[in-house]
């Protein structure tokens, strides 16, 4: 086969300058992102300063030091990490568990009741952890469940199962039904169907689901300061909170412990990106 020589290639267009405005918006998006990130970049910044420099006014630090992140785990800064991943990682599975057959089921079946069920099932995100703690405290004292971390799971998972419920509702009915039955006229279940066939294709919106609890759970601070005695069961919410003092602030601990705690949270969403943006969008489009 002949090949085209060099000139006979076609010749490339151009690149066109953009226009003003398609300036003036990609730099208004950058400045806005700049001052989101700004806070991140102090406390990753304080965090590697020195002692002797934690509290001058310049950005950059003159010298670097690790100290604050070596250091750390000898103040009980690891039993608190492993709590809030067993804590976000169990109410996360509970959420899911229960959530995508009640969302399936909702968007499948037309049964009586189901829109007084979906209301009820949205007003449940009216109430906050917050107006309940009361009755939630003496309700676990009662179980025997105080300062367990099944009670810190129960809780975040009951407070982010609407969101959950109501996100992967919308992306199942947005999945046409003629998949699932062809799915069955081949020899599948309806509980095969929907474990080799709906499952994977709204995998997005579980996806967003989980990266929503995960999140909550693992921000959550009233419950668990609540629920828990502060001594043997200590989320990472709470041990930050107890670098600072009532006469003086470990700031250094401080911004350590909190640029630890957000890596698990990144590492997630770094995963599952691709898979939120879709998940966002579900129902959206009929």
């Amino acid at each position: 086969m002949a090949t085209l020589t060099a000139s006979a290639r076609p010749a490339r267009p151009a690149r066109r300058m953009p226009r003003p405005r398609t300036i003036a918006i990609a730099g208004g998006a950058y400045l806005i992102g700049l001052v989101f990130l700004l806070p991140y970049l102090e406390m990753v910044l304080t965090a590697l300063r020195p002692d002797s420099q934690i509290k001058e006014r310049n950005l950059f630090p003159t010298a670097v030091s690790f100290k604050s992140f070596t250091s750390i785990w000898s103040t009980g800064f690891g039993p608190s990490l492993a709590s809030s991943l067993e804590i976000a990682a169990g109410s996360t599975a509970l959420v899911l568990l229960v959530a995508i057959p009640a969302a399936y089921y909702t968007a499948r079946r037309k049964f009586r009741g189901r829109g007084i069920f979906l209301l009820l099932v949205l007003v449940t995100q009216m109430f906050q952890p917050t107006a309940m703690i009361l009755g939630i405290y003496q309700e676990f004292q009662r179980f025997g469940m105080y300062n367990s971390i099944w009670a810190l799971i129960l809780v975040n998972a009951g407070f982010n199962m609407a969101f959950a419920i109501w996100i992967m509702n919308a992306y199942f009915s947005s999945i046409p039904q003629e998949i699932e039955e062809a799915a069955i006229m081949d020899g599948c279940t309806r509980i095969g169907a929907m474990f080799r066939v709906i499952i994977p294709l709204a995998a997005p919106g579980i996806v967003t689901a989980l990266i929503f609890t995960f999140i909550a759970a693992w921000n959550e601070f009233v419950v668990a300061l609540t629920l828990t005695d502060g001594k043997s069961l200590n989320p990472l919410t709470l041990k930050l909170s107890e670098y600072v003092g009532q006469y003086n602030v470990d700031w250094a601990h401080l911004f350590a412990g909190a640029v630890i705690s957000t890596i698990p949270v990144i590492i997630l969403f770094a995963l599952i990106e691709n898979k939120v943006a879709s998940g966002l969008t579900a129902g959206s489009v009929k």
